[in-house]
């Protein structure tokens, strides 16, 4: 059992509204109508009456209600305690990162930085937007590594959290050289055969930023596979499946190989930032000193 399954239903509870309670919990409607799914099968009983506008519990879901929301409370807490334990005795700096900025950027950013702070330890938690920023605000982590871009709001308030852009990466529309060579793939080209399309989720941030960026834009393709997560889009990609908008710092290599191209002009293409951002008032010392040098 899943304590965000336990997070859902209070949401959902307190808003009486699948639609309002996934925003808030900042997922997919259909992604947090499951975990409800899975938490009444767990239960065995269903929580909610979805036959009611609101969405009402259900008796069985009232009684459960007070369980929920004192077990949330009680296991923060003592995931709280065990942390500061941990804190103390091995001075961990956490983070919370976006799986693919961990692996392209903040592996060799650590590396680096492990020369000037032979010190340093760090404990890196590599989980979705959501969750990042969640462990965030719970104080659970120090330090957040996400992408971030104008047109894309996150939840995070920044009078609270200061942010500061690492690194400028650019979301390119690309495919392997060999099929590009061979079918003549091309955004600027319309008329042609639609181009296999491999697109994140609408509601990820990368969706967001590429729905922004194609804008009135006609695009000539279709969408043939929808993923929230750039490595699983990037490995269909390499298998010659379609193409999709990568981030620039997760095909560097094969750009420099030439294994794979753009498919457009730079019109297609989307500026982002690799972003920290922190409770910097919140910082110990040796988490600050880190901050310093990002």
């Amino acid at each position: 059992m899943d304590l965000n399954w336990l997070r859902d239903f209070e949401c959902l509870a307190r808003t009486q509204n699948f639609t309002r309670a996934a925003d808030e919990r900042n997922i997919t409607q259909s992604a947090f109508s499951r975990r409800i799914k899975a938490l009444e099968s767990w239960v065995g009983l269903p929580l909610i009456n979805r036959a009611t506008y609101p969405v009402q519990l259900t008796d069985s879901g009232q009684s459960f209600l007070p369980v929920a929301i004192s077990a949330i409370s009680r296991l923060s807490e003592a995931r709280q305690i065990l942390r500061d334990e941990d804190r103390q005795e091995n001075r961990f700096i956490r983070f919370s990162v976006l799986h693919t900025i961990s692996v392209h950027f903040l592996a060799n950013r650590l590396d680096a930085l492990q020369a000037e702070l032979p010190e340093l330890r760090t404990r890196v938690i590599s989980d979705s937007l959501s969750t990042c920023c969640e462990l965030l605000i719970e104080g659970a982590v120090d330090i957040m590594l996400c992408y971030w871009h104008k047109a894309v709001p996150l939840e995070i308030d920044e009078a609270v959290f200061e942010r500061k852009d690492l690194l400028i990466d650019r979301l390119i529309p690309v495919a392997p050289a060999s099929q590009v060579d061979g079918y003549g793939w091309d955004l600027d080209a319309q008329g042609k055969k639609r181009i296999p399309y491999l697109a994140y989720e609408r509601s990820t941030f990368l969706g967001l930023v590429v729905e922004n960026t194609i804008d009135r834009k006609s695009l000539n393709a279709e969408i043939i596979y929808v993923d929230g997560l750039v490595e699983a889009i990037k490995r269909r990609l390499l298998a010659g499946c379609g193409f999709a908008w990568l981030p620039e710092t997760s095909i560097a290599a094969e750009l420099a190989e030439g294994t794979i191209v753009p498919i457009g002009g730079e019109a297609w293409f989307a500026s982002l930032s690799v972003s920290a951002f922190s409770n910097t008032s919140s910082l110990e010392k040796p988490a600050m000193d880190l901050w310093s040098r990002l």
